[in-house]
């Protein structure tokens, strides 16, 4: 097999993209140790307040409204629609919470508020959803490992796995890092993230092991740097589509759905990069090889003397003395 374009050399910053990748991991272990993430009222518990207003409302008024009244941790939300607010508030449970709440905003506006519902999530349920939720991304993160062996190869199962553990902790450390809420969205996006970033993955392992059985000549190394040219133009495609969306969700899209747009986004920008640098070189490390992917010969068929020969209803001439018994 030729190869006619241009091959970059990916590999040539092997040694480079591994500093890289340890920098970014150690950053973000060391932004979670130090400051935590900042859990939002689906893990901690509190409570939530909904307002209608009767016309387009301002949630950052809204927010200084509120804490100059005396809550503190104060995020407001549009739920819907402009007219419809949406506060979460790190309360105890208090019935009398909403009218309070209200009392404080009809003191300083001219509007007619109405109070929608005013609900109290437990610190229990916060913990069970954080618990589910970490669970539920260790066996994606299983069930993915498994899925690669089968399709691919062990070496390339293991090689997925680290990819995807370097983009999940590293978006992590970035909400740590810069004190953003986590909250349900934000895990959605962060499983999002494991199935883009393995799709990306998929993509570029299957021409790595298409080329190792027909590339003869050329060794690990440069079978990757083929490879990874050849996808290049695909993953380029895909990232910036992707990420145009999601700029667009994370600028126009409402404090609502913030977290989760900046989440994808982070996560779609350092799964493009694992894919390329992170699986890659970790099957060169593993010392991936032309052996790992021969595909197995196919079982020899024994014929009878004086016979012909029959494989899969094809009855065959019998062959003369001296001739190969297997013809490729």
């Amino acid at each position: 097999m030729s190869v006619n374009r241009k091959v970059i050399n990916f590999m040539g910053a092997q040694k480079l993209a591994l500093a890289f990748s340890a920098m970014l991991l150690l950053v973000s272990i060391g932004a979670m140790v130090v400051n935590g993430l900042k859990l939002g009222l689906d893990f901690t518990g509190g409570s939530l307040v909904e307002v209608h207003y009767q016309s387009n409302a301002d949630s950052k008024k809204i927010r200084t409204e509120l804490e100059v009244a005396g809550f503190n941790n104060v995020v407001v939300q549009t739920f819907g629609s402009p007219k419809d607010i949406l506060i979460r508030l790190q309360e105890a449970h208090d019935p009398k919470l909403g009218n309070r709440v209200l009392d404080a905003l009809k003191a300083n506006s001219d509007q007619q508020i109405e109070l929608r519902r005013n609900e109290f999530v437990g610190a229990q349920v916060g913990d069970e959803l954080r618990e589910q939720g970490g669970l539920g991304m260790l066996l994606a993160l299983f069930m993915i490992m498994v899925y690669v062996t089968f399709r691919f190869q062990l070496k390339f199962s293991v090689g997925a796995v680290i990819a995807l553990i370097h983009d999940v902790v590293i978006v992590l450390g970035f909400f740590a890092l810069f004190q953003l809420e986590f909250d349900l969205t934000v895990l959605a996006a962060i499983l999002a993230v494991i199935g883009y970033s393995l799709n990306d993955t998929i993509v570029v392992s299957d021409r790595i092991r298409e080329n190792f059985r027909k590339l003869r000549k050329e060794t690990p190394l440069e079978v990757m740097n083929i490879s990874l040219t050849q996808t290049l133009s695909r993953t380029i495609v895909t990232s910036l589509t992707t990420l145009i969306v999601l700029v667009i969700l994370a600028i126009f899209g409402g404090q609502m759905i913030f977290g989760f747009a900046v989440a994808l986004l982070v996560g779609v920008v350092v799964g493009t990069y694992s894919s390329i640098y992170v699986a890659a070189n970790a099957l060169l490390m593993m010392g991936i090889s032309k052996e790992d992917l021969i595909i197995p010969p196919k079982e020899e068929h024994s014929f009878v003397e004086g016979e012909g020969f029959e494989k899969d209803g094809y009855e065959g001439e019998e062959l003369d003395e001296g001739e190969s018994d297997v013809k490729s």
